[in-house]
């Protein structure tokens, strides 16, 4: 089962705690609006159609017509042909008189009817919204990938609807076409976080949080290793760079011919090649510094080029 299905899985368990029939009704109306269809009768008759692959929402949108409309439903369950098919649930409200005042209740009909706004001024109603709209035609990526959660609809104005709705919770949305329908996203994680608090699902945030908490902290360990790698290969070609400096005023002059102050550390750098400057300081007792020893060895290697502009071209 994937995470999105959890997710609505949950959603579909979820009671409102205040304005209950109103939510119901919201969550409702947003449902059949992102995946239903309107079935057109005789004399005036209306109907819907919802199909879906997850049989929690199917119940739940049963279980919310039957309580506040007592309407006559059908349910078909249509077995997958493979081992990967998954059932489809189709519950239908056949057209009738009665249909028709459920549907403009819901303000589902007519078609060019919108969600007044009116019925999204408290809390719950709005998290009602986006519940129904999610679970209609809400997907979301599991934490271990890119984050990223979204509502599909081929209502434009709907769409825009959501992407106030999310606003009001200060959440800020993208608005994207795909195949003639419009997309909705999210893909900064505290918006993916925030939504699903928001719509109810409790247990599946709680999931994305420490998921996403681990992927931090592996992500801040692997910037530190890679900074601390970085940081030992600069010190790494530092120091072939100062020995193969060292070993062409060896070469041309000799060490020993150089003065005093750049002997020393030429010296120190010859017998430990592999050391850094920090090293390098704590080897001199504190009779000179790590800035000291790399300004002279900077001076050894600028002598080096004098003898050999090439020679140290290839570090």
């Amino acid at each position: 089962m994937s995470f999105a299905e959890d997710v609505k899985n949950e959603l579909c368990q979820y009671e409102s705690s205040s304005d209950a029939d109103l939510a119901m009704k919201i969550e409702a109306s947003c449902l059949l609006r992102m995946g239903g269809s309107i079935i057109l009768g005789m004399k005036g008759a209306v109907g819907i159609r919802l199909a879906t692959a997850n049989n929690a929402v199917a119940r739940r949108l049963l279980g919310i017509l039957k309580k506040q409309y007592e309407l006559p439903t059908n349910v078909l369950v249509r077995q997958g042909l493979n081992l990967r098919k998954k059932n489809m649930y189709t519950l239908s409200v056949e057209p009738s008189i009665e249909g028709r005042q459920a549907l403009e209740d819901l303000a589902l009909w007519p078609v060019t009817e919108q969600i007044p706004r009116s019925w999204l001024k408290s809390m719950e109603a709005r998290r009602a919204f986006l519940r129904g709209a999610f679970l209609g035609g809400g997907s979301v990526n599991k934490p271990q990938s890119d984050y990223h959660l979204e509502f599909m609809t081929g209502n434009e104005n709907f769409a825009k609807e959501i992407i106030h709705v999310l606003r009001l919770f200060h959440i800020h949305a993208g608005l994207t076409e795909r195949k003639e329908e419009y997309v909705v996203y999210l893909k900064e994680g505290d918006a993916v976080t925030n939504c699903l608090q928001i719509m109810g699902a409790q247990s599946a945030l709680m999931e994305f949080e420490n998921v996403r908490i681990m992927k931090t902290v592996r992500n801040q360990i692997n910037r530190q290793v890679n900074c601390e790698t970085a940081n030992l290969q600069k010190v790494v070609d530092a120091a072939v760079r100062q020995v193969k400096a060292i070993r062409i005023i060896d070469r041309e002059i000799g060490i020993d011919e150089l003065p005093e102050k750049l002997r020393i550390v030429a010296r120190l750098r010859w017998d430990n090649p592999e050391a850094s400057l920090k090293e390098l300081e704590e080897l001199m007792d504190g009779e000179l510094s790590k800035s000291g020893i790399g300004h002279r060895l900077k001076k050894i290697e600028a002598l080096a080029l004098t003898y050999d502009p090439m020679g140290l071209e290839e570090i």
